[in-house]
């Protein structure tokens, strides 16, 4: 299995793009501006998509692809793109961009019986088997409804925990796989603790809380995402700080990264 990062910061800027990242050649998992680094024979090979939460930088560029994407799709009888999310999530996406005034509906274009893309609702535990991959929706703590997810094809778990802040019950759950790449968010630094926490999200001081979770004698690479253009360079001196041993074996995630697992 492989694992593409096609975006991995928290805001934009020259070089930054948002979350999303390329599972094989045929799913993505959230919709983040990389995904405008595609090419479109890319874009059209993915079948699924599955989201973390409905924030703009994780969906943004999900309904531009889709119109990049329809002719061929169709050209090609490839069905439906399936997008999988929370119900809350999919709810806000029919409400706030596929209303047919910030975005077309694709889920009813060309025809309500056969459109371009299908919702599919998801709950936190439940486990999807797409593609020959095993994706597990892991629980978040954030400001809307959220997941992490867990993928594997077969050996270790790749897992990525989304935006969050806190979450006894993520460590709980990944506590029981066999880990081979852990992608964490932190998307401020501690200077800013108090919106990282009004935002329910995390900054090293709570980052070094989370990973004492981590079972004992489990080891595994630990990558940094989300981080704020503007804050990254701090954030990372503020991790190394709290973790100057090593006890941890933490990374930063870059775009292009890709994991093979």
């Amino acid at each position: 299995m492989r694992i593409r990062v096609l975006g991995c910061s928290g805001a934009i800027a020259q070089g930054c793009r948002t979350t999303s990242f390329l599972i094989d050649d045929d799913v993505l998992i959230d919709a983040g501006t990389g995904v405008g680094d595609l090419t479109l024979d890319e874009m059209a090979r993915v079948g699924d998509v599955l989201l973390t939460h409905s924030h703009l930088d994780h969906v943004a560029a999900l309904p531009l692809m889709l119109d990049a994407v329809a002719a061929r799709r169709m050209a090609q009888g490839l069905g439906p793109i399936r997008v999988h999310a929370l119900p809350e999530t999919i709810a806000a996406l029919k409400a706030h961009v596929f209303n047919g005034v910030i975005w077309p509906d694709f889920s009813a274009i060309p025809r309500a019986d056969a459109p371009l893309i299908v919702f599919v609702a998801l709950q936190v535990g439940q486990r999807l088997f797409l593609a020959g991959k095993q994706i597990e929706a892991l629980p978040a703590v954030h400001t809307v409804p959220a997941v992490g997810y867990a993928v594997s094809a077969g050996a270790g778990h790749w897992v990525f925990s989304g935006d969050t802040e806190r979450n006894p019950a993520f460590w709980a759950r990944i506590n029981e796989l066999a880990v081979s790449h852990l992608v964490i968010e932190t998307a401020f630094s501690d200077r800013e603790q108090a919106i990282a926490q009004r935002s329910l999200h995390l900054a090293p001081a709570t980052l070094a809380q989370e990973l004492a979770q981590i079972a004992i004698g489990c080891q595994y690479p630990i990558y940094i995402t989300h981080t704020k253009p503007a804050e990254t360079g701090l954030i990372v001196d503020e991790i190394r700080r709290f973790d100057g041993e090593p006890r941890h074996d933490i990374r930063w995630l870059t775009t292009g990264d890709v994991f093979e697992v």
